[in-house]
């Protein structure tokens, strides 16, 4: 499935799980309150009547695999969750996609389906502690906050401090910063972090250096951004890219 940037699949569920892996560019993955960027190098898990929606940022190739509820392990995650996508993974779902076009056997399909669950659950227990958790966004009524929220997202290394977005939006310094803490239970400038962590994760995963992404961001050293980094995650730039999660993913799409 092909996705142009901008292009959104509106809030939704489905009666079996999916997986949602992107073969090229970023798709934005919103569930509940938590949202993923997801390069080719991860995948989100989404369990069984689970609301999720989605929106690409670039163009996008998506490909998605289905899972009956009777076929998931006990210990799969009950909640979604981003996790690496393995070379082995990558191949098992390409081909489980394109396994009508393969012309490939109900059993052939059915033994490519359990290989795909055996290797999620392998990435999802090497992932739990590696990966970034979802982001959290706001759920509330307040589109002042959600306004603040969407343009942050989109440009992170804006540098408008609070005083300026209240003005924009038109509420007070005070009632935003109030939203931010009955919301996300953390500042203005604690949140703006973590998008910035998010966005830079994503684009760690996608093998662009440091620099790049400091100045990106915002940062006029590559150490600043470091530093806020390693405050966020407990791991510096390099040290998420060496990770045994991010290591597995950097091979994909070579």
């Amino acid at each position: 499935m092909s996705f142009q940037n901008g292009d959104e699949v509106a809030r939704h569920s489905h009666r079996r799980a999916q997986l949602i892996y992107a073969t090229t560019g970023v798709m934005e993955v919103t569930s509940g309150n938590k949202y993923w960027l997801v390069p080719p190098q991860r995948a989100v898990w989404i369990p069984p009547a689970t609301d999720h929606q989605m929106r690409a940022r670039g163009a996008v190739q998506l490909r998605t695999v289905y899972i009956s509820p009777d076929a998931i392990p006990d210990d799969f995650s009950p909640q979604p969750v981003l996790i690496s996508v393995s070379p082995l993974l990558r191949e098992l779902v390409l081909r489980s996609v394109n396994s009508a076009t393969n012309h490939d056997t109900c059993e052939l399909k059915t033994r490519i389906l359990s290989l795909i669950v055996d290797e999620l659950g392998a990435l999802m227990r090497e992932s739990e502690h590696a990966l970034p958790v979802g982001l959290p966004l706001p759920q509330g009524q307040d589109k002042r906050l959600s306004k603040v929220c969407r343009a942050l997202l989109d440009d992170p290394g804006c540098h408008r401090g609070l005083n300026e977005w209240a003005s924009l939006v038109g509420a007070s310094k005070r009632t935003l910063a109030r939203r931010f803490q009955s919301e996300f239970g953390m500042t203005f400038l604690t949140w703006r972090q973590q998008v910035r962590v998010a966005v830079a994760s994503s684009r760690l995963d996608q093998g662009e250096p440091v620099t790049l992404i400091a100045g990106d961001l915002g940062y006029e050293t590559p150490a600043a951004f470091s530093a806020m980094f390693r405050r966020v995650t407990g791991l510096t730039p390099s040290g998420y890219t060496a990770s045994p999660a991010a290591l597995g993913a950097g091979e994909v799409g070579g």
